[in-house]
């Protein structure tokens, strides 16, 4: 039962939160966003934060998408997960989306650096620790320019990877990246792409590259086992609608009784006679 409320809650917030996209005029870009940093109980899917990380090399939707994370982590209380989901984003998008990210973040460190005062007691647990340590990390690497350049090289290296591994290149070789004409060109001044050499050599190197690959190959397969979850029960939803449509349409109900007046019944007329 516990289960079942928590599974109704999450498709309510969902419902809402869509809701709220279409009354907003919300854009791709910030939609993306709001799921990504919803206040669902799992994190945001690797699929997800790396369409997202594409979206930033492209001006309108940069700007659309560090509005909507400074958005977010101006959140408090219960909604401490948005906090936490738009950090762990920013995080990924430091290391693997436009350099633009970067930058900005840097100069808005303060508002980074409030979070580690964050605080949120639910249950008894200490929510609010979450969000002070995710807090932390990213501002001491933001405040390491070396430690960051070489994170996100090697973060890059191993989204492309990744990226080979679940098919995402074309027929090419190349990376593709989401085009939509709601959105300019992508820039030229950032790479797009990286040698299948340079690939096969993003291995991990330190502690923290190695979480970062960790997190998503059991984000990928976390992924894959919702999207399974959420297609069988399509199906099981289907079948029992087709069910009770076939015992609605082959349900035999009797005719009612037919009765005839004393004007038709008459007395059978001899054979052979003309009528």
């Amino acid at each position: 039962m516990p289960r079942a409320r928590e599974e109704m809650q999450v498709n309510v917030a969902g419902l809402r939160r869509n809701i709220k996209n279409l009354a907003h005029n919300y854009s791709d870009a910030q939609v993306k966003v709001r799921e990504a940093t919803s206040n669902d109980p799992w994190g945001p899917s690797s699929t997800l934060m790396a369409e997202i990380a594409d979206l930033t090399y492209n001006v309108m939707a940069f700007t659309e998408i560090m509005q909507m994370i400074w958005k977010r982590l101006n959140d408090h209380g219960k909604n401490w997960r948005h906090v936490y989901k738009a950090l762990v984003l920013m995080e990924y998008l430091i290391k693997t989306g436009s350099e633009k990210v970067a930058m900005q973040c840097k100069e808005n460190i303060f508002a980074i650096h409030t979070l580690k005062d964050f605080q949120y007691m639910e249950e008894g647990k200490d929510q609010g620790l979450n969000v002070r340590e995710k807090a932390k990390q990213l501002v001491n690497l933001l405040k390491d320019e070396e430690r960051l350049k070489n994170e996100r090289a090697r973060a890059l290296k191993a989204k492309q990877r990744f990226a080979q591994s679940a098919s995402a290149f074309g027929s090419d070789g190349a990376l593709d990246t989401p085009s939509s004409p709601t959105y300019p060109p992508l820039s030229n001044s950032e790479p797009a792409e990286w040698s299948g050499r340079e690939a096969e050599l993003a291995r991990p190197l330190t502690a923290g590259e190695e979480e970062l690959q960790l997190q998503l190959a059991l984000a990928m397969s976390r992924e894959e086992a919702e999207r399974e979850e959420r297609r069988r029960r399509s199906d099981d939803v289907r079948l029992q609608l087709a069910i009770s449509q076939s015992q609605n349409d082959f349900q035999w109900v009797p005719p009612p009784p037919t009765v005839l007046s004393r004007s038709v019944v008459s007395t059978p007329k001899s054979i052979g006679q003309d009528y």
